[in-house]
């Protein structure tokens, strides 16, 4: 059944396609008879390459992966206050980015940071492409700014860093043993009602081989808590392991295909100008308010012509420095 959607989406986008550009025909046509047709042609020529923009990127989209859900984990870096603000904005911008393009979002495990901001945060982003396109976020994102705990309005810069897994199906086999569990329960924190906070229904899994821990309390019921840490749990395993052969082969790839946690990938810089700019496909942007409110579309699709084909997005020479 999901492969017959794809396949029909395909169809009803190529059906689309056909009679837009059959439309841009006619309209043409009638310009050239004298028609006062210019505002149709300014709206349909932007809907039209909209649509050959989102057609292109899926095209883009490459891995066994790519037509995945996504598991995405943001963490401040140093900074206190300003780095949990900063980690709480890229969370609302991922959040409205699934918003837009359809799909679905949950938070499953939340820490909330001291005074504002947050601490650490877990969610899924469920739909299909979900981590094909959201790889283009992994890495380190650093907001320049005045800041508004500052009350001398100095100008300040803050770090925050973006993990996404696939999410893994029952189709893929992770091995898990009991044995190598530690599985803990504990009270939930912060909203959720006075069941969620007078049970122990959170589930902390720590896996002993990896090292990994994960942690879910957003559900009622502690054994929902501990399906979506196991499911969490899987991802990050099967992230690790495709780790493992990316390392192996690191050393022969092109660099432009490494995936490096640790680099910084984007600013997004609010004073003295405004301007976000991507370090890999060099796309700059001036509306730094429309990128924050989730519209990612342009740097997603930037960063896979980038990884593609290792082109740049236009002439950077004269841009302002970030």
């Amino acid at each position: 059944m999901q492969d017959r959607k794809r396949l029909q989406e395909a169809i009803d986008n190529d059906e689309r396609v056909r009679g837009m550009t059959e439309d841009l025909d006619t309209l043409f046509e009638l310009a050239r008879e004298g028609e006062n047709v210019q505002a149709d042609l300014e709206r349909d020529m932007k809907t039209y390459a909209e649509l050959l923009d989102r057609l292109e990127t899926a095209m883009l989209l490459s891995g066994e992966n790519a037509g995945r859900s996504a598991i995405m984990t943001i963490h401040p870096g140093a900074g206190g206050t300003e780095s949990q603000d900063w980690a709480e904005m890229l969370l609302r911008m991922y959040l409205r980015w699934a918003e837009r393009e359809g799909l679905q979002t949950a938070i499953t495990d939340r820490l909330e940071g001291e005074g504002a901001g947050i601490k650490s945060v877990t969610f899924e982003v469920n739909g299909e492409n979900a981590y094909g396109l959201l790889q283009s976020e992994i890495g380190v994102h650093r907001l320049v700014r005045i800041s508004p705990f500052d009350a001398n309005a100095r100008r300040h810069t803050s770090f925050a860093s973006v993990f996404v897994y696939p999410q893994v199906d029952d189709e893929i086999k992770i091995d898990i043993k009991l044995d190598d569990l530690r599985i803990d329960t504990f009270r939930s924190s912060g909203a959720g009602g006075q069941h969620v906070n007078m049970t122990d229904s959170a589930v902390r899994i720590t896996h002993f081989p990896s090292g990994i821990v994960v942690q879910c309390q957003n559900e009622r019921s502690q054994h929902k808590n501990r399906d979506t840490a196991m499911k969490q749990l899987r991802a990050r395993l099967y992230e690790a392991e495709l780790e493992k052969k990316r390392e192996e082969t690191r050393k022969t790839e092109d660099s432009k295909l490494e995936i490096n946690f640790g680099s910084q990938i984007r600013n997004y810089v609010l004073a003295p100008y405004r301007l976000v700019k991507d370090l890999r496909s060099k796309l700059a942007l001036g509306d730094v308010d429309r990128v924050l409110e989730g519209d990612l579309d342009p740097l997603i699709h930037a960063w896979l012509v980038w990884r593609k084909t290792g082109k740049i997005a236009g002439d950077d020479k004269d841009e302002t420095p970030v």
